[in-house]
């Protein structure tokens, strides 16, 4: 039996269901690999919080250096959350050839190449499957499972919280800021919500997500991101009605040699595995070439299900440093290139869905088709409702599929016409073609 050494660094949330998930499967997780792990030591500013937790004497310090350089403990755990003094944590345990497992998803798609280049110059790891996805082995499946395919596409619901608030507009009929408020009072949410519910937080997942299938560090900035924050209900209704569900989605293809890449909210087909996830469940879609279509599906934050993530990687960093492997695969598959090409949004084609608040006139919709037309879209269906304002209809356009920057040239020119009283609103319709 071997016994592997460990230092955690943050005792929150998820480094409490870590310590608390080692306690408890700690002779379970020895008698199927072998490896016994034991918590060290926990570096954490705060000394008095009940974590519902017993520790032995001395296990907790608010030294964090002192724990990445205690040579008696074998790997480190970043569970400290930012990009700032956790990104200089994570280099200098790296630097010293410890392995870093880590749920830091902003870190990584902030500084991922840097972090990946210090661990293969180390010849160590980095392990991060809680990073996405919480308790879903994504990546673990990318890099294992799926090793022989080249991947086609991922589709992810990366954010319970708007998940969960999607899915109450839906069932409820109640507005955004409503069901938000109580998202935020149920622990869904965090106060400011801003990475959630602007789309920032599945954005941090899916250049991770992307960067392993396609082999290179993802920048941020390649990624257009847009959230669901003032999703108005009418569009929820209207979804339903046209045979259609709203999710936030992470896209990612892979399209000619070049990667295509975004966050926003989609008209989902009822009919598809991904429009039954509901409430604060995650799920990613993935295509290979040679499996075709997969799903994976669960809980995708919290202490129990994030914390049996990262006890999932403590066991494989231990598995590897035991055996000596060095750099392991999790790293050397974000290295493979160095660089990726990236499709211009721009040129991104898709199926929109267009609501448009339009005088109730013949003349109206001549205008808004007309400007359509010489925009290269074509319309594949036109509804028309008496519209909340009196002389005004309420009209949503189905379109076929046409490029990003056509799109906003027409709108931009319907803004403009006389025979409207509001924005359009248009959100992308995915086909999973």
């Amino acid at each position: 039996m071997k016994e592997i050494r460990i230092g955690i660094l943050g005792f929150g949330t998820v480094g409490a269901g870590v310590v608390e998930g080692i306690q408890k499967n700690g002779a379970l997780m020895a008698e199927r690999t072998g490896i016994h792990p034991v918590v060290v030591k926990i570096a954490d500013l705060d000394m008095t919080t009940d974590r519902g937790i017993a520790l032995p004497e001395g296990v907790l310090t608010t030294d964090a250096m002192s724990v990445i350089a205690d040579e008696n403990i074998d790997l480190i755990v970043e569970l400290i959350g930012g990009t700032t003094i956790a990104r200089t944590f994570m280099l200098e345990a790296l630097k010293l050839g410890k392995p870093v497992i880590t749920a830091n998803k902003a870190l990584l798609a902030d500084h991922g190449e840097e972090l990946y280049q210090t661990a293969r110059d180390n010849h160590t790891g980095i392990y991060y499957e809680a990073a996405v996805g919480g308790g879903i082995p994504i990546l673990r499946s990318q890099r294992a499972g799926l090793v022989g395919n080249q991947i086609e596409s991922i589709y992810g619901i990366l954010n319970g919280t708007c998940n969960y608030i999607l899915t109450r507009m839906e069932r409820e009929g109640l507005p955004f800021d409503e069901i938000l408020a109580d998202a935020q009072q149920l622990g869904y949410a965090e106060t400011p919500p801003d990475l959630d519910i602007d789309g920032v937080d599945t954005a941090h997942k899916a250049v991770i997500l992307a960067s392993m299938a396609y082999g290179a560090p993802v920048p941020m900035d390649a990624c257009p991101v847009q959230g669901i924050r003032g999703l108005a209900d009418q569009e929820i209704s209207n979804a339903d009605e046209l045979g259609y569900r709203i999710k936030l989605l992470a896209i990612i293809k892979g399209n000619a040699g070049e990667v295509e890449l975004s966050v926003e909210p989609a008209f989902v087909p009822k009919t598809h595995m991904i429009a039954s996830v509901d409430d604060a469940f995650n799920a990613v879609f993935v295509k290979g070439d040679m499996v075709g279509d997969t799903m994976y599906y669960g809980r995708g934050a919290g202490r129990s299900p994030t914390g049996s993530a990262v006890i999932g990687d403590i066991m494989e960093a231990a598995a590897d440093k035991l055996h000596g492997i060095g750099t392991p695969v999790s790293v050397t598959m974000m290295l493979q290139k160095d660089e990726l090409k990236y499709g211009s949004p721009a040129n991104i084609e898709k199926r929109c869905y267009i609501r448009l608040s339009l005088l109730d006139r013949p003349e109206s919709m001549d205008k808004v088709t007309e400007i359509l037309g010489r925009h290269h879209i074509g319309i594949a269906s036109v509804t028309q409702k008496q519209g909340p304002k009196k002389g005004y209809a309420s009209v949503v356009v189905l379109t076929h599929k046409a490029k990003e920057a056509e799109f906003v040239a027409a709108i931009d020119e319907i803004n403009v016409l006389k025979v409207s009283d509001a924005d359009p609103i248009r959100m992308r319709i995915e086909d999973f073609e």
